[in-house]
């Protein structure tokens, strides 16, 4: 039970992968904070969580309206223990057929909104000495999948933030947990954008036969719990691609390590 009595901010709350862990988190008496842009499905699940949560809607790439969220958030909680960082939009066309504005789009929702809302929260976590951030990436996030540029892109540079955050912040006390789902039986392949930006309407044979959204969050909490930091959530072909390119923890403390003797310091002071 890690997480009873903590306060969670979830984005991307409303359906899929962010609502399932609002219940994960709920189960174990998690204080919640949900946000996403239907107010009405987030009042939905907050109501499958018992009631003990926070609606917090908002457009996650207003920035204007980020700082007033993060100071509603974090007064009504006392302090949030855990961001996870979900809300997202996938892609499914052939490079060569897709618009820029596409591209700015997914990047945008995927990568910078959640740098920018971690940003924002960052310096109340340092603070304090302690917290947890969650990034949900992909497989996609690690392997580069077909009719997904644009989503490949910034999912990877969500991984590579993560990983550059988690350095710089381990010896501040903070944890940061990047997590790669594969196939989830969500509306993530419903939802995704097509060459012209419309949105695509049909699901794929994948998505519809993959994990269960329920099953896949109790791994992701439980791997959080472990104070794991890659989180690979898939199976079959998918997780044996995301294992494939997985980051040693070896590394992952070397690189860590490196902040913690001074690196910044150095950094700054022109060293080498």
């Amino acid at each position: 039970m890690t997480f009873a009595g903590q306060a969670a901010w979830i984005t991307g709350a409303s359906s899929g992968i962010g609502a399932a862990l609002a219940r994960g988190l709920a189960g174990q008496g998690a204080r919640l904070v949900l946000s996403g842009r239907n107010v009405e499905a987030l009042e939905e699940v907050a109501a499958q969580c018992g009631g003990n949560a926070l609606i917090l809607p908002f457009e996650t790439t207003d920035r204007s309206a980020l700082a007033g969220a993060v100071e509603r958030a974090w007064d009504w909680s006392g302090g949030i223990d855990l961001l996870v960082n979900n809300a997202g939009i996938s892609q499914r066309s052939l490079a060569v057929d897709t618009a820029m504005a596409v591209y700015d789009r997914i990047i945008d929702v995927d990568l910078l909104a959640p740098i920018a809302l971690t940003q924002e929260l960052l310096p109340r976590m340092a603070a304090r000495g302690t917290g947890r951030i969650a990034m949900i990436s992909s497989i996609a996030g690690k392997v580069g999948v077909p009719m997904r540029t644009a989503y490949c892109a910034a999912k990877f540079g969500l991984a590579g933030y993560a990983d550059a955050l988690r350095a710089e912040t381990a010896h501040l006390g903070l944890k940061v947990h990047t997590i790669y789902p594969g196939s989830i039986r969500t509306g993530v392949s419903r939802n995704a954008l097509t060459a012209d930006g419309s949105v695509r309407g049909t699901s794929d044979a994948a998505i519809e036969n993959g994990i269960d959204p329920d099953v896949a969050a109790a791994d992701m909490l439980a791997a959080m719990a472990r104070d794991e930091r890659e989180i690979i959530v898939a199976i079959g072909k998918e997780r044996e691609m995301g294992e494939e390119r997985k980051t040693s923890d070896s590394l992952l403390d070397y690189v860590a390590g490196l902040v913690a003797a001074g690196y910044a310091q150095k950094m700054n002071a022109g060293g080498k």
